[in-house]
Formats: C-alpha cells, sequence, structure tokens
C-alpha cells in the first residue's frame, strides 16, 4: 500500500475542492488549479479532507494513489500558500532589473537577455543578483527557475552565472593548484 497515497489531504480555510469524474479543481486566493486523474483512482472530498483510493490492488494503481495524493497535495499547497524558487546571479557586472512584466538580465553577453513573465508566474528582484520566482503551480515555477538559470549555467573555475540560492557552488581548482615545486 501507498504510504503518501493512504494519507489524507486537510482543506485549509478559503480553498475549495470540487470533483467532476476524473477532473480535480482547486480553488483559493492564488487562482484555480485542474487535475486530471487516472481512472486507477478514485478522489472523494468528505469533512475538510481529499482521500484518494484505489479501485484495484494492482501495482500500477498503487503508484498511481501515491502520485494523484502528492499532485492534488501540490495544488491545496498553491493556492493557499504558494511555491517560490529564488536564484543567485553571481558574476562581475552581471544585474538584474525588473521592468514591467519583464526581467533585463545583463549576464556578460553581447546583449541584455529579456524574460516576460508567464501567466501564473511573477517574478521579483529584491536586489541586483536575486530573482524569485513564485506561482501556485509547483511544475510551473520549477519550470519557470530552470529555464532561467539555463540561460547561464555556472562557470566552474570562477563561479559565474546563474544557480538556486541553496545550491552549493563547488568551484574546481585552477591550473595554480597542480603545479609541484
Amino acid at each position: 500500500m501507498s504510504r503518501i497515497g493512504k494519507l489524507p489531504i486537510a482543506i485549509p480555510a478559503g480553498v475549495t475542492v470540487e470533483v467532476n469524474g476524473l477532473v480535480v479543481t482547486v480553488k483559493g486566493k492564488n487562482g484555480t488549479l485542474t487535475q486530471e486523474v487516472s481512472k486507477n483512482v478514485t478522489v472523494t472530498v468528505e469533512n475538510n479532507e481529499v482521500k484518494v483510493t484505489r479501485n484495484d490492488e494492482n501495482k500500477d494503481s498503487n503508484v498511481k494513489q501515491g502520485l494523484y495524493r502528492q499532485l492534488i497535495h501540490n495544488m491545496v499547497v498553491g493556492v493557499s500558500e504558494g511555491f517560490k524558487k529564488s536564484l543567485t546571479v553571481q558574476g562581475v557586472g552581471y544585474k538584474l532589473t525588473k521592468q514591467g512584466n519583464k526581467l533585463v538580465m545583463n549576464l556578460g553577453l553581447s546583449h541584455p537577455v529579456e524574460v516576460v513573465e508567464e501567466e501564473g508566474i511573477k517574478l521579483e528582484v529584491p536586489d541586483n543578483n536575486t530573482i524569485i520566482v513564485c506561482g501556485a503551480d509547483k511544475q510551473q515555477v520549477g519550470a519557470v527557475a530552470a529555464k532561467i538559470k539555463a540561460i547561464r549555467p555556472i562557470e566552474p573555475y570562477h563561479g559565474y552565472g546563474i544557480h538556486y540560492t541553496s545550491e552549493p557552488v563547488i568551484l574546481k581548482p585552477g591550473k595554480a593548484a597542480g603545479k609541484k615545486k
């Protein structure tokens, strides 16, 4: 039995969960999210809790029970609290500015790089070297953060580039480290 899948999901105040056949809709202060579930599981809402149960006892149903329980849980957290990913930009002369719904990055390239906010995503720039990606959909927040990070990956010798704030930057030793006297 799926250990994650059998846990109920508590519905906080201000969040509504509706199940119409195989489609689960979650509404809250941060927006509305929908998820289509497999026919191997049944989603029910009772006593301010969402429960995901299997329709049969095969391995595929067990896996999907845990998967859809976690996806619905992420939807509930997203519409009530939201998700954030923080990115740090390191480099001499690298800077960030926010112009309307665009993030303009000067990253040592021949041109400034512009990233436009997607629907459901908010980009914040608290200082010249930090980007915060916010949104209700955990998957979309992670995808946008990864796309921004891929614009200028970390250079292994000096540490220049974009990385997650919680990610350690491991630098390679230069030529001077290998010399023997």
